[in-house]
């Protein structure tokens, strides 16, 4: 299984803390953010980020702003208020399923998190 695929199953989540943390923010930024963060590991092209963030804002977890800056029209995203629930349910639900393919992989459970659950 390529990067790719692992992130498409993530994108939705990772999109929804970034903007958990961030209040607003734009579809670039986002993409540098993860890079950023990732340490240039994990590259969202705009290909996954667009349909994924238009996902989020037709199940309503998402919502759009366009701003004009300067001749340009920008885009800003934020969270509704059940996407600030979901967020968090969204990366609860993550990181159980990454603790259980760490064990299944490992036979170990991935302690740091069991022991914060």
């Amino acid at each position: 299984m390529n990067q790719s695929e692992l992130l498409k199953g993530t994108l939705g989540t990772i999109i929804l803390r970034l903007l958990e943390q961030r209040d607003r923010m734009y579809g670039y930024e986002i993409t540098q953010m993860v890079k950023e963060m990732s340490d240039g590991t994990i590259l969202v092209k705009e290909g996954s980020l667009y349909p994924a963030l238009h996902k989020l804002e037709a199940e309503g977890l998402v919502t759009a702003e366009e701003v004009f800056i300067g001749k340009r029209v920008r885009k800003y995203y934020s969270l509704t208020q059940p996407g600030k629930s979901a967020a968090q349910k969204s990366v609860d639900e993550l990181l159980a399923f990454l603790n259980t393919i760490h064990s299944l992989v490992t036979s170990e459970p991935l302690t740091s998190y069991a022991a914060a659950n």
